[in-house]
Parts: structure tokens; C-alpha cells; sequence
């Protein structure tokens, strides 16, 4: 007699632990970057570009480190990244709490970089899509709600700062990491096969279960070499990373553009961001709703267009009303098409090599989050002010929507023919 199946899917306990990893990132690190930004300046009066250029650095580390991390998770699992990520991560802040000159800052910087991608996004998701197919989309956009939550959270850490300084902030940041984040590792499961469990839920040994005859990885996929010689691996990638051409540059030169070119105070820009970051959590509540029922391809290309009108309004603008409409276009746009960058992959090449074709992608997607703060940053430095450069990338993002349009579902290549049966058509 099977033993009975549990109340929840255990799949959404590793959910959970991502939304709770994410509000950490999001919270201390992802959305109070830009505030660091602004007191850092002050006190040791950096450029926009040398500022900028810790935040591409990230990007770089994230791009060559994702193939690295596809081998790790699929030959060790996720659980082994994460742990080292954390310690990584905590440590990093620490040190961070420390520094006085541009390199240390950036030496602690790239520590807390490479920590948060160990233990972040990367291994998560290659987790929820192994434990999840049908609620792919749901799944994904519950776990990426918590990055979107700790943006709630730039208030409490804004006064911290205030409060503490941002020395003991990040200090205080790094032990909390370290505290909170370790424990939350030992969630983690790789695949739900591993225990005698079936994607979505249902034991494989459960006739009811969700699939009576579930499909093995083999079957359930590409390898990463039939994934590479498709067109949609790199019109996917190539549009995720226009994208981030946005995304990015609004990260980290938000709040310099609202105080420095605007004229308004750091408190106007914490409604911003909070705004902003509504309207993201607007977007991902939304995905939970269509994410599973709507061509996620179709979703991709409609956010792009709303990420390119929102980022022109902002440049241009010299009232209140149009930065809050930029502040709502964009959140929810980000919001909604960030699950579905991944849920696209998953539904376009299976999980069999999932985390090398994850990793691989993300040399591509790279460029985009590298080329967004530079490009504003420099520009700026060179014009007097971010117009200019928000132009720029807001045409290029549009134009990125081109490549969602292109990216139709590839076909498996169909497995060699035996060589007995070839020979008896002869």
C-alpha cells in the first residue's frame, strides 16, 4: 500500500525558501545598491562611471560564473553552491562594512557578487524547474515575488543607513545573511525523482499520482548541444539581455538621475522606488494568474514594448506624473516577463540539461546588464546628465523585442536510427 501523499507538495517549500532567500538579496543588497551608491559618493566622491563599474563587475562575474555554476549544480546539486554562496555573501558585506579605498570597495564587492549568484537566482531556479511543470510559471513568479517584496523593504534599510551610517548597516546586513541564510539551505532537493517523487507532485509509485508514466530526464529535453544549435537559445538569450539594458541602468542610476539631474530629494526618490516596486509585485501576482495559461512568448514581447515607453518617459520628464507612470510601466513590465525569462527555457528545452543551458545563456545576458550602467553612466559623465543615455537604451531594449518575436519552440532532433534497423531497409 503506498504511503500517503502529503498534504503540500514539497516543491513549494523550495519555493518558499527562494522567496525568503530573494527578500534578503533584494532588501540588502539588489535595491539598496543605488543608496549605497549616493553615500558613497558623498563621502568618497567617485564618479558615475567608477560607481557603475562595481555594479558591471557583478554582472561579468555573473555571466562567467553561470557556466561554471550549471556544472557545479547538476554534478553537486544546488544545496552545495548555496552554502558557500552565503558564507561568501555575509563575509562580503562585512568586509564591505570595512573599506576606504575604490579597490577595497571593489574587492569586497565582487565577494558579495559572486556569494549572492552561488546562493541566489541560478541554483534556486534550476531546482523549482526540476520540482515543477505544469505550475512552472506560477512557481517561478511566487519565488521571484520575494525579490520584489525585500524592494518593499529599501524604506527600513534607507533607515538604517540614516540611522546607523553605512558602515554599520552593511555590517549589520552581513550577519543577517549569515543567520537567516544558511538554514535555508537545507530545503533545497534537487529532483523530485530523488524521493520518490513526481514533477508537480504524486509519488512515482502512486498510480493516481500526476503522471502515472512519467517522462525519465533523457526523454524530458535537449542536451546542451542540441540546445546550442537552435535559433531560440540565442534569440532568447539575446532578448532577456536587451532587457536587462533597462533593468540595470535604472538599478543602479536611479536615484543619481532623481537627486543630481531632477532636483528632487532622496525622500521623492524612496516613493519612487517604492512605487516601482509596487507595480512589480502587481506584475509577478499577475504572472501567478497567466503565467501557465498564456504564451509566455507573447507575455515577453508585450513587456518590452511597456520597459522602452517607460524608460523614454523618464528621461524626458520634468514632472512628478510622468515618473510615476514610468515607475508603474516599468515595475509591472519587470515584474511580470522576469519569471517567464526562465520559464521560456524550461518550456523550450526541458529539464534534462537545464542548468548547463541556464548557465550558458547567461554569458549572453550578460552583456546586457553590463552595457546598461556604463553606457548611462559614461554618458552622463560626458553630458551632464542621463537623458542621453536613457534614450539610447530604451531604443535598443525596443528593438530587443524582435528577438522574443523570433523565438519560436524548437523541435528536438529525432535520436540516430539503430544501425540493425538502418541496414534492413537496404
Amino acid at each position: 500500500m503506498p504511503e500517503p501523499r502529503p498534504r503540500l507538495f514539497y516543491g513549494w517549500w523550495i519555493v518558499a525558501a527562494g522567496f525568503v532567500n530573494q527578500i534578503l538579496a533584494a532588501a540588502l543588497l539588489q535595491r539598496s545598491y543605488a543608496a549605497y551608491v549616493a553615500l558613497l559618493r558623498q563621502e568618497f566622491g567617485w564618479s558615475n562611471a567608477e560607481l557603475s563599474a562595481a555594479y558591471s563587475m557583478q554582472q561579468v562575474e555573473n555571466g562567467m560564473l553561470g557556466p561554471v555554476q550549471g556544472w557545479l549544480v547538476e554534478r553537486f546539486g544546488p544545496r552545495a553552491s548555496m552554502r558557500t554562496g552565503i558564507v561568501l555573501f555575509g563575509v562580503g558585506f562585512i568586509a564591505f562594512s570595512y573599506i576606504d579605498t575604490l579597490p577595497g570597495f571593489y574587492a569586497a564587492f565582487l565577494t558579495m557578487a559572486v556569494g549572492s549568484s552561488l546562493a541566489g537566482v541560478f541554483p534556486f531556479t534550476v531546482s523549482i524547474v526540476n520540482w515543477f511543470d505544469r505550475r512552472r510559471g506560477r512557481a517561478l513568479s511566487t519565488f521571484q515575488m520575494g525579490g520584489a517584496i525585500g524592494g518593499l523593504m529599501i524604506g527600513a534599510v534607507a533607515l538604517a543607513l540614516a540611522t546607523f551610517g553605512w558602515r554599520g548597516t552593511a555590517f549589520a546586513s552581513g550577519v543577517i545573511v549569515l543567520v537567516v541564510g544558511l538554514p535555508l539551505t537545507q530545503i533545497v532537493r534537487r529532483r523530485p525523482e530523488d524521493y520518490g517523487l513526481e514533477v508537480d507532485g504524486g509519488r512515482i509509485d502512486d498510480p493516481a499520482g500526476a503522471d502515472a508514466t512519467p517522462r525519465t530526464l533523457e526523454e524530458d529535453g535537449f542536451t546542451l548541444r542540441e540546445a546550442l544549435m537552435t535559433p531560440a537559445f540565442w534569440l532568447i538569450s539575446l532578448g532577456h539581455a536587451s532587457a536587462l539594458l533597462i533593468v540595470s541602468a535604472v538599478n543602479v542610476h536611479i536615484v543619481l538621475f532623481l537627486t543630481e539631474d531632477l532636483g528632487y530629494s532622496l525622500g521623492f526618490s524612496s516613493v519612487v522606488l517604492t512605487v516601482l516596486t509596487l507595480a512589480q509585485v502587481a506584475g509577478i501576482a499577475f504572472g501567478t494568474v497567466v503565467g501557465d495559461r498564456w504564451d509566455r512568448r507573447h507575455i515577453s514581447i508585450g513587456c518590452m514594448g511597456f520597459h522602452t515607453a517607460a524608460l523614454l518617459l523618464l528621461a524626458y520628464a520634468s514632472q512628478p506624473a510622468p515618473i510615476f507612470a514610468f515607475a508603474v510601466m516599468h515595475g509591472a513590465a519587470w515584474g511580470l516577463r522576469g519569471p517567464m525569462m526562465h520559464a521560456i527555457r524550461a518550456d523550450y528545452f526541458g529539464r534534462r540539461a537545464f542548468a548547463a543551458i541556464l548557465g550558458i545563456s547567461s554569458l549572453l545576458v550578460m552583456g546586457g546588464t553590463i552595457t546598461g550602467p556604463i553606457v548611462a553612466g559614461v554618458l552622463s559623465d560626458r553630458t551632464g546628465d542621463f537623458r542621453l543615455g536613457f534614450t539610447i537604451l530604451a531604443i535598443l531594449s525596443g528593438l530587443g523585442s524582435v528577438f522574443f518575436f523570433l523565438a519560436r519552440r524548437p523541435r528536438r532532433p529525432a535520436p540516430p536510427a539503430p544501425i540493425e534497423a538502418t541496414a534492413s531497409t537496404l
